[in-house]
């Protein structure tokens, strides 16, 4: 086997000295070499040890040279996609050719009017040599090979329609297309902030392209040209928004999303343009706002539902969404608006995908800060709203005393009607305050619309709620004076207020706002804010920190007039359930619904005419104790699992079985009988 390896090593290595050779003997034959140089290709590519060879021989320096100094179009296009391909198959080749010498005859050849081959040729070593290599970087901006490289993007396709199937509009196309290639390269992997700056001027004529031309051919490389040329750079970011980059690549998602519906290849393509949109938003999360104008979130949710993406694709769906929302109000509306929260639920249950799992949580992640939003500019509205109710009491407490005093001077026999005067005059007072708990209400500025209506209404009712307690109070508190300073008149029976519907308790209004946005933010989105009406909450729903079992949650239940939902499902069915039951009970008195008393039950049991039948004996088979001894060596001591993993007897009970299993093995000669 080595010996094998040895002879063709030796063979490799006689045949790259014969081709150097020849190339250096043909000068005058450009077929010749051509052909040398095409040969020399092959055997590089085949073998990896040839390249380090025909590098040690002096021959990459000899085609570098050929290059140059050859009359021949065709021996250099010949020799620089040689070097190229030798200087991509190893490193050791590719720092020997990246000098600012070579960098400088490649520049020339872009520079001047040679054919679009060899200019092809000329980007594709550029690109080679500046791949992975920040040395190689640097040198392409200090030779001002950049320089061409940026005026060839401009000016080699100057049509936006474009015929690719003429044959040299496809010529320059794939010139221009390997020109983006080698930018990207100049910019990014390694980063380089320098190349990443000078590259930015390229932005607007990009933008040009993007709004006139929506062909996949032209919007890939502009897209992994504009990623990678604002990746991880603030300044060049801010530089893209202003010329308008990230508007127009919202224009292009919006029409590639509707199109993806139709079409596959625009569902692929969206999800390009989607990734370069979290390049420029990725650093700084407040430019979401340019995206909210074109409802960006809800386009990537309908393309997240998208059949033909893989996880991959649906990652960067996702992590754009994380980088949406993340600081902006509006696309966070946007996603509780459209169904954004099931879809990442569902991602996150569903999805065996560890990245794809974290770009779901981030997501989730977001969508706390509404939340929070939500609960502070509630608990301002709430304050502020308790200090009119405040100062609205101490208005009423301190018009009560004052004619509280008045009534030791009137006259006792008008007690009555003075009373009844100021029971109406309360009355119109807590009207009153009732108008003017409206008006702070309404000016009231909630967090979003959907909202507006129904904290009014909540606000409202707890408004009602305190001016009534209060007119009791006062009600209350001047009868008792009264009857206290006019001990010797006669005593007036106690006022009874009718016709007064008694109010139930309201919780904690923080807790109350908590409740809401936590649990009931979707349904207050999904509704529209003009059929909401005035709601109360449910007593089970409120109830959490009660200790709650079936009994007591079933009486909470039925005692709340004011059920959801889905509690009232709750209550429908077990009433039904218990009439089914007491029905069954008229017609057969076996069935209980709950058990009876002792007494009752023995008194049942000694009642003449009542015969209680016994079951009739079946001895087990010796399947069943085979049955029986092999769902014990399966399932241990679960008898229920025995008894319906194995067909017993009808009639054989668990406990059966358990009293079978302890007789057997007490006694393992009672199997035979049995």
């Amino acid at each position: 086997m080595e010996s094998e390896d040895t002879k063709k090593t030796q063979e490799m290595k006689t045949d790259l000295n014969l081709l150097l050779e020849c190339l250096k003997y043909q000068m005058d034959n450009a077929f010749s070499q051509k052909e040398a140089l095409v040969t020399i290709h092959s055997i590089c590519q085949q073998n990896s040890n040839a390249s380090v060879y025909f590098r040690e021989i002096g021959g990459l320096m000899f085609v570098k040279n050929l290059a140059k100094s050859s009359e021949h179009s065709m021996v250099k296009e010949a020799a620089l996609y040689t070097l190229g391909a030798i200087a991509e198959k190893n490193v050791y080749c590719q720092q020997t050719l990246c000098t600012s010498e070579l960098l400088e005859d490649l520049t020339w050849f872009l520079s001047n009017d040679s054919n679009i081959n060899l200019k092809r040729m000329s980007v594709y070593v550029i690109l080679v040599l500046v791949s992975n290599n920040r040395t190689g970087q640097t040198l392409v901006r200090e030779t001002g090979c950049i320089t061409v490289l940026s005026r060839l993007f401009r000016t080699v396709i100057s049509k936006y329609d474009l015929d690719l199937s003429n044959k040299n509009v496809f010529q320059s196309y794939q010139l221009w297309s390997s020109v983006c290639s080698t930018l990207c390269v100049c910019v990014n992997n390694p980063q380089n902030d320098e190349n990443q700056m000078f590259c930015c001027s390229l932005f607007p004529h990009a933008n040009e392209w993007l709004k006139n031309c929506m062909k996949p051919e032209i919007i890939r490389p502009i897209c992994s040209f504009i990623g990678l040329t604002l990746a991880n750079n603030t300044y060049v970011q801010k530089y893209f928004i202003s010329v308008g980059g990230l508007d127009v690549l919202s224009q292009v998602l919006v029409q590639l999303e509707s199109d993806s519906h139709e079409t596959l290849s625009s569902a692929k393509l969206a999800v390009v343009v989607t990734k370069t949109v979290d390049a420029c938003i990725a650093d700084n999360p407040t430019f979401g706002i340019v995206l909210s104008k074109y409802h960006i979130v809800s386009k990537l949710l309908a393309l997240l539902l998208h059949e033909s993406l893989d996880s991959g694709e649906k990652f960067s769906i996702m992590l754009t969404l994380g980088h949406c929302t993340e600081d902006c109000e509006e696309n966070q509306y946007d996603l509780f608006k459209n169904n954004g929260l099931p879809l990442m639920i569902q991602a996150l249950t569903e999805s065996q995908n560890e990245e794809l799992n974290k770009a779901a949580t981030f997501v989730l992640h977001n969508c706390k800060k509404i939340e929070e939003i939500q609960r502070e500019n509630c608990q301002d509205n709430i304050s502020s709203m308790n200090m009119n109710i405040q100062n609205t009491w101490k208005h009423l407490h301190a018009d009560h005393i004052g004619r509280a005093t008045k009534a030791e001077d009137e006259d006792k026999s008008h007690s009555r009607q003075f009373q009844s005067y100021k029971s109406h005059g309360a009355m119109s007072k807590a009207c009153t305050n009732d108008d003017q708990m409206k008006t702070p209400l309404k000016s009231a500025n909630p967090v979003h619309t959907c909202c507006r209506e129904s904290e009014q209404n909540k606000s409202l009712y707890k408004a009602k709620s305190s001016c009534n307690q209060n007119l009791r109070e006062e009600t209350t508190f001047k009868k008792n004076f009264i009857s206290q300073s006019s001990d010797h008149v006669f005593k007036h029976p106690v006022h009874i207020a009718k016709n007064i519907k008694q109010q139930l308790p309201v919780t904690d209004p923080f807790t109350l706002c908590s409740d809401i946005i936590n649990k009931e933010v979707v349904s207050f989105l999904a509704t529209p804010s003009c059929s909401k009406m005035l709601t109360y909450r449910c007593s089970g729903c409120i109830a959490v920190e009660k200790s709650l079992n079936s009994r007591n949650f079933s009486k909470l239940l039925h005692s709340c007039p004011y059920q959801c939902d889905r509690h009232k499902v709750i209550v429908e069915a077990e009433d039904r359930y218990k009439s089914e039951l007491r029905k069954l009970l008229i017609c057969n008195k076996k069935i209980l619904l709950t058990p009876r008393r002792r007494q009752q039950l023995s008194n049942e049991s000694t009642t003449p005419g009542r015969i209680k039948k016994r079951r009739v004996r079946k001895n087990f088979t010796e399947e069943e104790v085979n049955y029986l001894f092999n769902g014990v060596k399966k399932m241990g001591n679960h008898w229920n699992s025995i008894l319906w993993s194995f067909p017993f007897q009808q009639g054989r009970k668990a406990v059966d079985l358990a009293h079978k299993y302890r007789k057997l093995t007490k006694s393992p000669m009672c199997a035979a009988s049995s």
